[in-house]
């Protein structure tokens, strides 16, 4: 009985899943590859899957010729300042909209997730006025601005959902104490929401990192994200594959290490958060 059964589990399981991995990795692994593969063997052979013929010439232009480095640097202040924003106005309104009844607070949620279903581009045209005529257009404040109207609906959305498992009767014994309400929700309500706040968090960081549209139309001169530069990297009569896939690999590489250091506590905000105590 255990040899079909095995057999079963390979065929239905095993093998659909290990499918489903190879063409969910088959492209990161080939821009890795095309990356470590000098230009003039690219040129004449293609891409090398022996490591006999891997370098990192085109990761050393790449950071010698180009202006990357400063393009990272650009991202992660773009990145944190939007955490900054989204995080501190999203925990705010999750305890209101958790905690509060009042009149209008149904349509406001519904207003918060009616953003998540319209288009990003259509939101670009007034963004855009609205940041010329505040001379915020080509700043990282423009920017983390922008990336915060995208964040901000989804962030209310999930920690709202995380702070409500949280029980009221915990606040009303803190501000029986002798707490303030603000005191209550410092001392209490975020220690045991952080799980939430950080798996929040860190979709806001990875939602700003990887945003192109309005790091291309909000800035591009002074201001140029990763995203921007390595689209930049793109020639009019020719593409450099190497120094291309060498571009996504270090531009993807802070999020995705962010996102293995706190791969569990992640997990766990996600699952806790859809949980309603």
């Amino acid at each position: 009985m255990s040899k079909p059964s095995t057999l079963r589990r390979i065929l239905t399981t095993d093998l659909p899943v290990l499918v489903i991995v190879l063409i969910a990795i088959g492209p990161f692994a080939w821009m890795v590859l095309t990356s470590l593969t000098p230009s003039e063997q690219l040129a004449a052979s293609g891409v090398s899957l022996s490591p006999a013929g891997w370098g990192l010439d085109n990761y050393v232009r790449l950071l010698r010729r180009t202006d990357f480095a400063v393009n990272m640097g650009h991202s992660l202040i773009v990145a944190l300042g939007t955490v900054v924003l989204g995080l501190a106005v999203s925990v705010a309104a999750a305890y209101a909209f958790s905690r509060f009844r009042f009149a209008g607070r149904k349509a406001l949620m519904l207003q918060f997730l009616l953003v998540n279903m319209f288009p990003v581009v259509l939101l670009i045209l007034p963004l855009f006025v609205l940041m010329r005529r505040l001379g915020l257009l080509d700043t990282h404040l423009g920017l983390i601005l922008a990336n915060a109207t995208v964040a901000i609906p989804f962030a209310v959305w999930m920690l709202t959902s995380y702070v409500g498992a949280i029980p009221k009767s915990l606040d009303e014994a803190a501000m029986t104490d002798g707490c303030s309400r603000l005191g209550a929700l410092w001392r209490i309500v975020l220690p045991l929401a952080l799980p939430g706040i950080v798996s929040t968090g860190i979709y806001i960081f990875i939602t700003a990192w990887n945003e192109y549209l309005y790091a291309l139309t909000l800035g591009g001169r002074t201001v140029r994200t990763v995203t921007v530069a390595i689209q930049t990297l793109i020639g009019e009569y020719q593409i450099e594959w190497g120094l291309l896939a060498a571009g996504g690999v270090v531009g993807a590489l802070p999020a995705t290490l962010l996102f293995l250091l706190v791969q569990r506590r992640l997990i766990g905000g996600l699952t806790q958060g859809a949980v309603k105590g």
